[in-house]
């Protein structure tokens, strides 16, 4: 690796993310695509997520994007999105729709950088029309339990052949008692799962949405976002017992597919702005996941819609995050120690200790082809074992723009650790 030329490269490109104009630039980019993916480092980073929320906003205002899209399941954002919207049986504030996000790792969503967004999107949806309200939508995998019940409380209101299919569908995943890693070894190993049972349902709520009342489409849509979920669900489980690269695969084309049925639902013109961590939304083909036989988000929606994707990286130096030493562990506030030499974000900081902003409109061969190392921490943390959390990684490949932040600090979760529920 030639530090040299990569130090010429960062000098060349790096501006001050301050600096009005760096920003302007940034948001004239990304606002020119229907996709703007906005990563992270952590999921549990203050910066992260408040600049995240900064150029949300501006894309909204001055560019016209229509809705959010997470990496959070679809009842727990639906909760939220029916707040910021402003609907009659909505939530009576941020805090309490928040108080639905009750799954380890619950402060990703329940902290204090999402209460004043959510409040917020409340306040410039509040004199809007319907289809000109911007929504909050998770696309995530993990809520099997929870998006059956939300299908049987929906269908529970309509047509009773749809509900007799959602109830035998239920009913087959009842004898493993809501554990996903036993409901996994049983359909993984014995062939006892219920993936027929899964696809039927959705079949039968798919596009029901197009002929619904207007005050029901976005119910309708949830039906089937919640089918949608189920199904991912489902694969995931059943796959990720072999630990390998298919239950990662299942879980990123279920969050491209989650995102274009929102896409179709927002018409023609939709845009939308995708919040999720750097390894998914970052271009897999420009690290060592393809390696891995491993495909993300990023890479998928580059595959499918070219240059109507903006991909924007996130990285730090040093500072305090938000994470457990194990799944499902009380989450602590932990030191992250100074990024480990020769690593893109040391790199970074040895050009000066000041935020960054990186636009890769122009070519620079040395970053277009060089795998540097690149910080990617999860819900799960061990500061002492910081070596395996780098990512090889083709920056310039990897996104169109990124976003250095010298010195971060830990999230603020709303909740204490006493309301979650352990997601296993």
């Amino acid at each position: 690796m030639n530090n040299k030329l990569i130090m010429h490269s960062i000098r060349k490109l790096a501006r001050p993310l301050t600096k009005e104009e760096s920003t302007k630039q940034l948001i004239d980019q990304a606002g020119n695509a229907k996709y703007v993916l906005l990563g992270e480092a952590s999921h549990g980073t203050t910066e992260f997520y408040s600049v995240r929320a900064e150029l949300s906003k501006r894309l909204i205002l001055e560019k016209g994007f229509q809705f959010i899209a997470v990496e959070g399941d679809w009842p727990s954002c639906y909760t939220l999105n029916r707040y910021v919207k402003g609907y009659p049986d909505a939530a009576v504030d941020a805090k309490e729709a928040l108080k639905d996000f009750n799954r380890w790792p619950a402060w990703m969503w329940a902290n204090s950088e999402i209460l004043e967004l959510a409040e917020w999107l409340r306040q410039y949806n509040a004199d809007k029309p319907d289809k000109a309200k911007v929504g909050f939508y998770g696309i995530d995998v993990y809520s099997l339990w929870e998006s059956m019940n939300e299908i049987l409380k929906y269908l529970s209101t309509k047509d009773s052949a749809d509900l007799q299919v959602a109830k035998r569908a239920f009913e087959c995943f009842e004898p493993y008692g809501r554990d996903e890693q036993s409901y996994g070894i049983s359909a993984s190993i014995y062939g006892e799962g219920c993936e027929d049972d899964v696809v039927s349902l959705l079949r039968r709520l798919q596009d029901k949405w197009k002929d619904a009342h207007s005050m029901d489409k976005e119910n309708a849509l949830s039906a089937e976002l919640n089918a949608l979920a189920v199904k991912g669900a489902e694969a995931y489980y059943r796959t990720m017992i072999h630990h390998d690269a298919d239950s990662w695969n299942i879980r990123d084309h279920h969050m491209v597919e989650a995102l274009e049925k929102l896409m179709e639902f927002h018409g023609e013109d939709a845009r939308t702005l995708v919040w999720e961590h750097n390894t998914h939304i970052g271009d897999a083909r420009a690290t060592d996941m393809s390696d891995e036989g491993m495909v993300n988000v990023g890479q998928l929606l580059r595959e499918k819609h070219g240059h109507d994707v903006y991909a924007i990286g996130f990285g730090s130096y040093q500072g305090t995050v938000l994470a457990g030493k194990a799944w499902g562990a009380e989450p602590e506030e932990m030191r992250m120690p100074p990024a480990i030499v020769n690593s893109w974000e040391e790199l970074l900081h040895r050009d000066g200790a000041e935020d960054k902003l990186l636009l890769f409109d122009v070519s620079e061969p040395v970053l277009d082809e060089t795998l540097v190392g690149h910080r990617a921490i999860g819900v799960v943390y061990h500061p002492d074992r910081e070596r395996g959390n780098y990512v090889p990684t083709v920056i310039s490949k990897r996104y169109d723009a990124f976003i250095y932040i010298d010195q971060t600090t830990a999230l603020s979760p709303l909740f204490n650790h006493t309301s979650y529920v352990e997601m296993r």
